[in-house]
C-alpha cells in the first residue's frame, strides 16, 4: 500500500523509530479531537436554550448537528485531494483556527441563518482534523503500537462527551450557553500553540504517488467496514442528537448532564480497554461493542420511565460507543489504507448528518420514544456483518501494521 503517510517515516520530526510513544504530539492531537467532538456535539446539551434564544423549534435546532456533518461528509474527499500536498501541520492548524473563529461566531450570533453558515465552516474544518488524525498517529507511533497510538488520539472523542459535553451543558445551564463556546474558541487558541510546538510538521504527498480515492471500494473489507461505520454512526447519533429531548420526556431534564456524565465516563472505560487489546482483538472488540449498544437501545425502549434502566443503559451505551472510532478507523486502514480513512470521514459524517435528519423526523412523526427502537432495529444487521465478515474487514489477526 502506497500512502504518504509510510513514505516519509524517516522524515524531519519522526519519533516512529523508537519503541515508545511521542506524548506531546499524540497529546495534542487527541485535543483536536476532542475540539472536534466538542464543537460538534455542544449543541446536543443545550439544545432546548439554543433553540429558545434562537426562536426556532428544536427539530430545527437539532440540524445544527446535521449541517455540520453534512459539511464534513461532503468536504472530506475534495479537501483530502486538494490539500495532498500540502505539509501537515500547517493544514491542522488552518482546521483548528477555523474552529475558533466559527464558535466565536456562534457564540456572538443572534441569527439562526448565520449560526447555520458558521456550523457548516466548523464541519468542513472537522473534516481536515478527522481525515489527518489517524495518519498522523500512525506516523508518530513505531508499527507495533500504532493502534495504541490511534487510541490514544481518539481516547478526545469519549473525553469530550464524558468531560466536555456534561460540562458544557452545566454551565450553559448557569451562565448560558453562549459563553460555553466561547470557552471552546479559548482551548482553540490554546491549542494552536500546543500543535505548533509539539507536532512534527510532516510533507505533503507527492503527486505522482496519489491514488484514485474511490479505487479503495474495490479492495477486500472496505465495503463491510463502511456499512457498519454508517448504521452505526446513523444508529448513535439518531439518540444523541436528541438526547436532552429524550430526557425531557421521561422527566428526566433536571439530571442531563449527570446521564451525559456517565455515558462519557463509560466511553472512557471504553476507549482505554479498546487502547489495550484493539492490536490484538479488533474482531472480539467491534462485536462486543455492538452487542452492547444493542442491549442498550433495548432497555431504552422497554423501561426509560426506571430512572436507574436509563442509567445502566447509559453506561452500556458508553461502553460500546467510546472505542468505536478506534475499532473502525484501524479496521478500514488495514484494509483500504489512507483512501480508506477518506471514505471513512465521508460515511462517517454523511450518516451522522443522516442521524439528525431522521431523528428530526422521528420527533416530529412519533415523539421521542422511537429513537431507541429505531436504533434497535438497525444495529440487528451491524451485527450480522461484523460476524460474517470475518475474511477481510474483521479478521480474528489484524495484518501487520504498516
Amino acid at each position: 500500500m502506497t500512502t504518504e503517510r509510510t513514505e516519509s517515516r524517516s522524515g524531519p520530526g519522526t519519533v516512529a523509530a523508537s519503541d515508545r510513544l511521542p506524548w506531546s504530539p499524540l497529546l495534542a492531537l487527541c485535543t483536536a479531537a476532542f475540539m472536534g467532538i466538542l464543537t460538534e456535539a455542544l449543541p446536543a446539551g443545550v439544545l432546548p436554550e439554543m433553540a429558545r434564544d434562537l426562536s426556532v423549534s428544536e427539530s430545527a435546532m437539532g440540524q445544527a448537528l446535521t449541517i455540520y456533518a453534512i459539511a464534513t461528509g461532503v468536504s472530506a474527499i475534495p479537501v483530502a485531494v486538494t490539500t495532498a500536498t500540502w505539509r501537515r501541520k500547517h493544514l491542522v492548524l488552518l482546521a483548528v483556527a477555523t474552529f475558533a473563529v466559527a464558535n466565536t461566531i456562534t457564540a456572538i450570533s443572534s441569527n439562526y441563518p448565520v449560526t447555520m453558515v458558521f456550523r457548516l465552516v466548523a464541519g468542513v474544518a472537522a473534516g481536515v482534523i478527522w481525515a489527518e488524525l489517524v495518519g498522523y498517529a500512525r506516523r508518530l507511533a513505531p508499527p507495533h503500537l500504532q493502534g495504541r497510538a490511534i487510541a490514544i488520539t481518539m481516547a478526545g472523542i469519549p473525553l469530550a462527551l464524558s468531560l466536555g459535553i456534561p460540562a458544557g451543558t452545566f454551565l450553559g445551564g448557569l451562565f448560558g450557553w453562549r459563553l460555553t463556546f466561547l470557552l471552546v474558541t479559548a482551548i482553540a487558541v490554546i491549542l494552536l500553540g500546543w500543535i505548533s510546538l509539539s507536532v512534527p510538521n510532516y510533507p505533503g504527498q507527492r503527486p505522482e504517488a496519489r491514488e484514485p480515492i474511490l479505487r479503495a471500494l474495490s479492495l477486500p473489507g472496505v465495503v463491510a467496514v463502511l456499512f457498519v461505520v454508517a448504521v452505526y454512526v446513523l444508529s448513535h447519533n439518531i439518540l444523541y442528537t436528541y438526547i436532552a429531548t429524550f430526557l425531557n420526556e421521561y422527566k428526566m431534564e433536571s439530571d442531563r448532564d449527570i446521564v451525559l456524565l456517565v455515558f462519557g465516563i463509560a466511553s472512557m472505560v471504553s476507549i482505554w480497554i479498546t487502547g489495550a487489546l484493539v492490536d490484538r482483538r479488533l474482531r472480539h472488540l467491534t462485536i462486543g461493542s455492538t452487542a452492547l449498544f444493542i442491549v442498550a437501545a433495548a432497555a431504552l425502549a422497554l423501561l426509560a420511565d426506571v430512572p436507574a434502566v436509563v442509567y445502566v443503559a447509559m453506561v452500556l451505551w458508553g461502553l460500546g460507543w467510546g472505542g468505536v472510532a478506534t475499532l473502525l478507523q484501524t479496521a478500514v486502514t488495514d484494509a483500504g489504507g489512507d483512501r480508506g480513512q477518506a471514505l471513512l470521514v465521508t460515511t462517517w459524517n454523511s450518516f451522522m448528518a443522516g442521524g439528525g435528519a431522521v431523528g428530526g423526523i422521528l420527533l416530529d412523526a412519533l415523539g421521542p420514544s422511537s429513537f431507541p427502537w429505531s436504533v434497535f432495529l438497525l444495529l440487528v444487521p451491524v451485527l450480522i456483518v461484523v460476524v460474517a465478515a470475518r475474511a477481510h474487514a474483521f479478521p480474528s489477526r489484524r495484518p501487520s501494521a504498516l
